[in-house]
């Protein structure tokens, strides 16, 4: 046996070996994925009821369900996409259009890569700071702006992207016709990455749809039903967390039950944003 077919067969056992480790590893994640999924699934699917999505959190030893918590969640949440969502989309498109190649540029890249990677406790925690106790008071608002925190750098990076990857032909057929910078933006880059920046958008709305920390400092909890942005607000996450950690069993009941439903929705969201991806590049195809 020559050099070249020894060295031939090390690398073919040494890629069946990775082969086998990276299958091994993929294996042992799926199995904690799928067994913490049908844990929520079974034990949640037993307190799912009409009064879960029709009655509020209950005070100890009462039935009751989410229902403010529910509606807590959809409002912070709607609120937090309406702050961060146009600012990401905007300075995203900033970085693409006007700070490509710059030093500027690299460096809120750098800033925004930072603050992705950030902990959410500690932006909870910043607006604490800055806004819940100058206030005095615990608020929806600040929750929401808490949240706005997490989802303007997913932002941010999409868009960025999204417009990258837009041809700079494009471009230049329509400034060479003599449109302005900002319709061939709005016109023209916009509608071209829109299907990359509305999923982003969605994903970022699935990630702060389950977070707790950031709440805690921020909207606190409420156990009746309120709309005031100015006041502390039920939400799921939050809930979840305070009948988990009660002695009561129907209580653990409802923190299962929360679960489940964070879970189905951060699911459906995810789906509906691949589904709307995909669409959008077969119709572009």
């Amino acid at each position: 046996m020559n050099i070249s077919e020894k060295l031939y067969r090390r690398r073919r056992l040494r890629n069946a070996a990775a082969l086998a480790l990276s299958g091994c590893a993929t294996v042992f994640g799926l199995f904690w994925l799928l067994w913490i999924l049908w844990t929520t699934l079974v034990n949640g699917a037993h307190a799912l009821n009409p009064a879960l999505f029709t009655h509020s959190t209950p005070p100890p030893g009462e039935s009751g369900g989410l229902a403010n918590a529910l509606f807590g969640s959809l409002l912070i949440s709607a609120l937090a996409l309406a702050i961060g969502a146009p600012i990401g989309v905007l300075a995203g498109t900033w970085l693409a259009e006007y700070a490509r190649r710059g030093r500027l540029g690299e460096f809120i890249r750098f800033l925004n890569d930072i603050l992705l990677s950030a902990p959410s406790i500690v932006l909870g925690l910043f607006v604490y700071a800055l806004v819940v106790k100058p206030a005095g008071h615990f608020s929806a608002f600040a929750g929401a702006l808490a949240l706005a925190l997490i989802v303007l750098p997913i932002v941010v990076r999409t868009c960025d992207e999204m417009l990258q990857l837009v041809p700079n032909a494009m471009r230049e057929a329509a400034l060479s016709l003599g449109v302005p910078q900002w319709k061939v933006t709005v016109q023209i880059l916009w509608r071209s990455a829109r299907p990359g920046i509305v999923t982003g958008i969605l994903l970022a709305l699935a990630r702060i749809s389950g977070e707790t920390a950031p709440l805690l400092f921020t909207a606190l909890n409420n156990q009746y039903w309120t709309a005031k942005l100015d006041a502390p607000m039920a939400s799921v996450p939050v809930a979840i967390f305070q009948f988990a950690m009660s002695p009561y069993e129907d209580w653990h009941a409802l923190a299962w039950a929360g679960a489940l439903v964070v879970t189905v929705f951060v699911l459906l969201l995810s789906l509906a944003a691949r589904w709307y991806l995909r669409r959008a590049h077969v119709a572009h195809d």
